[in-house]
């Protein structure tokens, strides 16, 4: 099933303004990592440093084994830092916070709920442990309006296995923007989709990206990716692990699948493999 129109979302009836939750900054600050198993020492990042601007969205670019994963867990809260410290809006992290919404190449939708109240799970949560006051039917509001912003407004009484793969990406999507996050982190979100599945997904991604203006830090080893959907691409790789490289993408946007062909892409893609070698 494509992705939504250009403009849907933002026309939705009753769809709640999200937008008023502001992306926030993200501040790494030379950030390590070695995990120890038995007499064995890995360093699996060292001295990483990146800033990542409000509403931006970045891309953690770089081969396997070169701390992308790492570093999003570090920044998701869930794994701590060695050294180094890492700011979100301003407020060190410490642990997990629903402010920081993650998304997995597996789509992770519980199998047992509807795609309704898959996406609802996260504010009643939070709700039960009072980080909010929204009621039911405001709740029931707001998913309603995230299941016709994420082309999903007939299968919310669907469950996962009833979903396609790109359909239960959207789900996964808009079950992290029901809590209302100021930064979404995405680990190689859509590495298993096939070829047009990922493109419609890359489509649907910059959709909902440009409407809300939440911060992204997207991890991919796909060049072609990286330039397509970021504003920077911060180059991973060497030994010990770190970031090498953050190169700005002057491209402007709205970006398609198309643009991949045209020079400046192309040199912008040389510019990014050359970093890689280094």
């Amino acid at each position: 099933m494509a992705a939504p129109a250009k403009g849907a979302a933002a026309d939705a009836a009753g769809a709640p303004d999200l937008a008023r939750v502001p992306g926030a900054e993200v501040v790494v600050d030379a950030v390590g990592k070695t995990f120890r198993r038995g007499g064995r020492r890995t360093v699996a990042l060292s001295g990483a440093g990146l800033r990542v601007r409000p509403g931006e969205l970045t891309c953690l670019l770089g081969p396997s084994g070169c701390g992308k994963s790492t570093l999003l867990r570090i920044i998701a809260g869930a794994l701590a830092a060695d050294q180094g410290t890492v700011t979100v809006g301003g407020r060190p992290v410490t642990g997990p916070s629903p402010d920081r919404g993650m998304l997995f190449q597996t789509p992770m939708l519980f199998s047992w709920l509807t795609t309704r109240n898959n996406i609802a799970f996260g504010p009643r949560a939070q709700r039960a442990a009072g980080l909010h006051e929204r009621d039911d039917p405001e709740l029931d509001e707001e998913t309603t309006a995230l299941l016709d912003r994420v082309g999903l407004g007939g299968f919310g009484d669907a469950f996962p296995h009833e979903l396609s793969g790109g359909m239960r990406h959207r789900a996964a999507f808009a079950r992290a923007l029901a809590s209302r996050p100021s930064l979404l982190l995405m680990d190689e979100p859509f590495g298993a989709l096939d070829a047009i599945t990922r493109e419609r997904m890359h489509e649907f991604l910059l959709d909902i990206w440009e409407q809300h203006r939440i911060t992204i830090i997207f991890v991919t080893h796909d060049v072609e990716e990286a330039i397509l959907l970021g504003d920077r691409v911060a180059v991973m790789g060497g030994r010990p692990p770190g970031i090498g490289e953050v190169i700005d993408i002057p491209l402007g946007r709205p970006r398609h699948a198309l643009d991949t062909d045209t020079e400046a892409f192309l040199a912008v893609k040389r510019r990014i493999r050359a970093a890689l070698r280094r």
